[in-house]
């Protein structure tokens, strides 16, 4: 098997053009503004969507697409623009999604209709992903020689603030003018952000030889990946026994049986299967994908609880909802310092045994809770979060070789879309289920109707299985220890 540290090495003979050390802090700086545009612009939404329902004169079933089609741009194209940005290089692409976000940006502040504003929502979405899928690849080039921890941390740390701000802002805006501004804001910041680019950002090297892009495994992916998201979301909605969804699903899954077939097959795929005999790289994304389901899982589920069982306000619950965030933004950068010293291995396990106190701890929520024990178990996984993040970003992103940054940088956001799909039906399904079970009333009743010991019985045994999970991602990371130790992992970071 070719050690990734033997491509890795040969990867830096290549001639990449080196910012100097102020030149790298500006170039991030770019890549953190635009991180922070897109972000914010996954939540800003959600907070304007009654007021768009009003203004715009449509149904709350119709407003969702607003929110839907952005997601379904990102999620459809990560992979097939992570393989462009391998093939051509990234700057020019990162440049180029960041004005076709900021152009939609200033379309969606104009719509007339809210047909029209779906339509440049998807067109926003179709600039977020070059964002997405090329930030943490070009980070990751620009800091190759040292600081990759401390850099990727730093940008983990700004796309959680924008989860955080997305909200507020969102609130702000609307209270001072009206949904316009939600969109019509991003555009002196997106311009702003394309001079300093411009300016600061190194060109990225592509592919030497000639490439072809891999359209028939571009669009089996698009088609799979698109099946997926609706059948997740239309399930949450209708039931997962839908027929609708029960097609959609089984679509997806014989997309994916084909997008293997045809890239095990293809001369120049566009995702090289061979990338996951890396064992650093292949656990990692899986330990990734495992904490995403419930992260994101826990995300949906404690605003019940806070509203249902604590009876807190709206407004009070949205403040707590922070808490998460905030504490997964204060330790990024401190945990990425820390893997850049002692390697991601250990920090990232420490991170996964703090995340399963966390959630062990918001398993003994009951209706005794004060607000400062709220924050106190919250905040504890968030910090182990905050710790396991932007380590194991590092060794996705340092377990291939430089013309694979693309790819990766793609996996690794499509780990988190995916994780969040999956654990809100699964974690949160698994919820209410125990909740209509606990509480012995009819099945199709909704879980807002239980009685309060059942929710508090339903949420134990929740974040207990959330801990498991953890466990298991646990497991991984010390199966790959354990391996390395035995000379079969060779991909080390430390």
């Amino acid at each position: 098997m070719v050690t990734t540290s033997k491509m890795s090495s040969e990867q830096s003979n290549e001639p990449t053009q080196e910012p100097r050390a102020s030149g790298k802090w500006w170039a991030l700086l770019s890549i953190g503004l635009g991180v922070l545009m897109f972000s914010v612009d996954v939540s800003i939404v959600y907070i304007s969507l009654p007021t768009l329902v009003e203004a715009l004169h449509t149904s709350f079933a119709t407003i969702q697409w607003v929110s839907l089609s952005y997601l379904l741009s990102i999620t459809v194209l990560l992979i097939g623009v992570g393989r462009l940005g391998d093939m051509f290089g990234k700057k020019s692409l990162y440049l180029g999604g960041l004005i076709v976000f900021t152009i939609s940006s200033l379309l969606c502040g104009l719509a007339p209709t809210v047909g029209f504003l779906i339509g440049f929502r998807a067109l926003q979405g179709l600039g977020a992903v070059f964002i997405s899928a090329l930030g943490a690849a070009i980070v990751t080039e620009i800091f190759a020689d040292s600081g990759r921890g401390l850099a990727l941390g730093i940008i983990g740390a700004i796309s959680s603030l924008g989860m955080v701000l997305g909200p507020t802002v969102g609130g702000l805006l609307i209270g001072l003018g009206n949904w316009r501004l939600i969109f019509l804001v991003n555009v002196p910041i997106g311009i702003v952000t394309c001079l300093i680019l411009v300016c600061t950002l190194p060109s990225s090297v592509g592919s030497e030889t000639e490439q072809r892009f891999d359209a028939l495994g571009s669009l089996i992916m698009a088609v799979m990946l698109s099946c997926f998201a609706l059948g997740m979301t239309f399930g949450q909605r209708e039931g997962f026994s839908s027929p609708i969804v029960l097609a959609l699903l089984s679509v997806a899954a014989f997309g994916l049986v084909c997008f293997l077939v045809v890239e095990a097959r293809i001369l120049q795929p566009m995702l090289d299967l061979g990338i996951f005999r890396n064992l650093q790289l292949s656990l990692s994304l899986l330990a990734g994908w495992m904490v995403y389901i419930v992260t994101g899982s826990t995300i949906f589920i404690l605003p019940f609880f806070l509203e249902l069982v604590e009876h807190y306000s709206t407004q009070k619950v949205g403040l707590l909802q922070a808490v998460l965030p905030i504490a997964v933004a204060l330790m990024e950068p401190i945990s990425g310092i820390l893997s850049d010293r002692f390697g991601w291995r250990i920090i990232s396990l420490i991170g996964l045994v703090v995340m399963v106190c966390g959630c062990l701890a918001i398993a003994t929520l009951d209706t005794e809770l004060t607000v400062l024990g709220y924050i106190a178990r919250v905040a504890l996984l968030g910090l182990g979060f905050g710790i396991f993040l932007s380590p194991n970003n590092s060794a996705i992103m340092g377990g291939v070789p430089q013309e694979r940054f693309g790819i990766a940088s793609a996996l690794l956001s499509l780990c988190r879309v995916l994780g969040h799909m999956i654990g809100i039906p699964l974690l949160g399904g698994l919820f209410a289920t125990l909740s209509i079970a606990s509480a012995d009333i009819a099945p199709d009743m909704d879980v807002t109707n239980a009685p309060v010991e059942a929710l508090i019985s339903a949420e134990h045994t929740t974040f207990i299985i959330a801990a498991l999970i953890l466990m298991v991602s646990a497991m991984l990371l010390i199966f790959g220890m354990f391996q390395d130790r035995h000379g079969t992992d060779e991909t080390s970071l430390s």
